[in-house]
């Protein structure tokens, strides 16, 4: 998903108009993680951009996109840039770890 998101609507409110992102996105991320998952893949991973303008976007983490609606909301910005691409990923083993030593 890649989409520019309109924080401004002549009938509604704002809060309600983030509420709405929100839940988009919310939607897309539940959508592709129902998704089948290829061979060899654990989970499905996102790469997520943010930004007040597609040229500013930045790379964050799947967890602060909420937090990164709150604060163009906040700011009052009249719109968004947010891209959220899936990937397929495999979890890295755990260190295995020694008792002997305690």
């Amino acid at each position: 998903m890649k989409k520019t998101f309109a924080l401004t609507h002549p009938k509604k409110a704002v809060p309600r108009v983030v509420e709405a992102v929100k839940y988009e996105v919310k939607k897309y991320l539940r959508r592709e993680r129902n998704k089948t998952l290829p061979a060899g893949a654990d989970f499905w991973d996102f790469d997520c951009k943010f930004g007040h303008t597609e040229q500013e976007a930045k790379v964050i983490h799947v967890k602060e996109i909420n937090k990164c609606i709150d604060e163009a909301e906040k700011l009052a910005l009249p719109s968004l840039y947010l891209e959220i691409l899936a990937k397929p990923a495999t979890r890295a083993p755990r260190p295995v770890r020694d008792f002997d030593d305690e």
